[in-house]
């Protein structure tokens, strides 16, 4: 078995991804697909995708480029910060702990209101989460971001905005492999906040295959959408693939595509 540290280094060697940490297998391969990159064409942006077929050991980008290019994770982080919130204590039970309203009325209704872990996440509530940052505080998230190895782990320009506005930058294949760890549960944490984090992700079921996946939309909170991400994993009966995908919002009508693109790639790679 080779160390996940290392299997990356192949897809360099393919001249398709840049080398990144990945996941515990015996041999990978890698491919690159134009017809993925078709699709973001076809909905007039440009965007990435990034697909790995943990069964095949089979890693499918649509690009060379975009897929190793870093930027800022927006909710996407609600990932990780749902971990590091868990283990520091900050929330004790996703369905129990409640985070009041503060009685700022936003441009997204559902933010209005009192919101426990799982229905944040679910409408993606980003004050609820620059509130859980608060409180996890600069120090301890440093320490958990360093520790689950995401992204370039710079937790710098605001506690509350480092993964909006701020430092903090990560890349589709970091996406991936920080994905697929939680999946497989071997970050260095707890099993119970994996666990967990994996049970409260949005499902979105199509056909027989189950979705779990974190959308992210950079300038959503100031109503300037200008990129957006889904990050996850799908399940069809045994088989699972893990995806990250980035697109670029010109306008405020793409914002649905994220999902639906993401449902293309993966049912142009025979995931669902």
């Amino acid at each position: 078995m080779i160390h996940r540290r290392h299997a990356l280094g192949l897809f360099a060697a393919a001249s398709l991804l840049p080398s990144r940490s990945f996941a515990n297998v015996s041999y990978q391969r890698s491919e690159f697909r134009e017809d993925l990159a078709k699709r973001f064409f076809d909905l007039g942006t440009e965007g990435t995708f990034v697909g790995y077929k943990v069964d095949d050991y089979l890693i499918i980008a649509s690009d060379k480029v975009r897929s190793g290019e870093a930027k800022l994770p927006a909710s996407t982080f609600k990932i990780p910060n749902s971990i590091i919130a868990l283990e520091t204590g900050v929330v004790a039970d996703p369905d129990k702990d409640v985070f009041k309203w503060d009685g700022v009325t936003r441009s997204i209704e559902a933010w209005n209101k009192d919101h426990t872990l799982r229905s944040a996440i679910a409408v993606s509530a980003v004050p609820v989460y620059q509130e859980i940052a608060r409180r996890i505080g600069a120090e301890r998230m440093q320490k958990y971001v360093d520790l689950l190895d995401y992204g370039n782990r710079d937790i710098g320009g605001g506690i509350d905005q480092f993964w909006l506005t701020g430092n903090m930058r990560i890349d589709p294949i970091q996406q991936v492999d920080f994905v697929d760890r939680l999946r497989r549960g071997v970050l260095p944490v707890s099993k119970r906040s994996q666990d967990l984090v994996g049970d409260i992700l949005p499902v979105t079921k199509v056909g027989d295959a189950t979705i779990r996946a974190k959308s992210g939309l950079l300038g959503a909170e100031v109503g300037k959408p200008s990129l957006g991400w889904m990050v996850g994993w799908a399940e069809k009966g045994s088989q699972q693939t893990v995806f990250a995908m980035n697109m670029d919002v010109r306008d405020p009508s793409q914002i649905p595509a994220r999902m639906t693109v993401t449902q293309q790639c993966l049912t142009d790679i025979v995931a669902i």
